[in-house]
């Protein structure tokens, strides 16, 4: 795995799970760029928990793709639409 392509979750964001629901929320100076929270669903929340570690695309694939039943074409396209979004948001370090 290259530096390059490791992709990690920036400091200052928490994820909780609230009843079924998760919820990513930002805390100390992320508040100040970040305003309100990000609802997730379980497999967002698990990629979500990979990313917070770090992993690159093809480790987040391989991961979903042992968790739940999922082909890799289906877990790659759901990564790819995950990490596309919270690239937008600027959640990624």
């Amino acid at each position: 795995m290259s530096e390059k392509d490791l992709m990690k979750i920036k400091e200052g964001f928490i994820l909780r799970q609230v009843a079924d629901n998760y919820l990513v929320v930002a805390v100390g100076d992320a508040v100040k760029k970040f305003k309100g929270m990000i609802t997730l669903n379980e497999t967002g929340a698990f990629i979500w928990k990979a990313l917070e570690k770090g992993a690159t695309e093809d480790e987040l694939v391989e991961k979903l793709t042992a968790e739940y039943k999922v082909d890799e074409p289906m877990a790659r396209a759901d990564v790819d639409k995950f990490v596309n979004k919270i690239k937008k948001a600027n959640l990624l370090k």
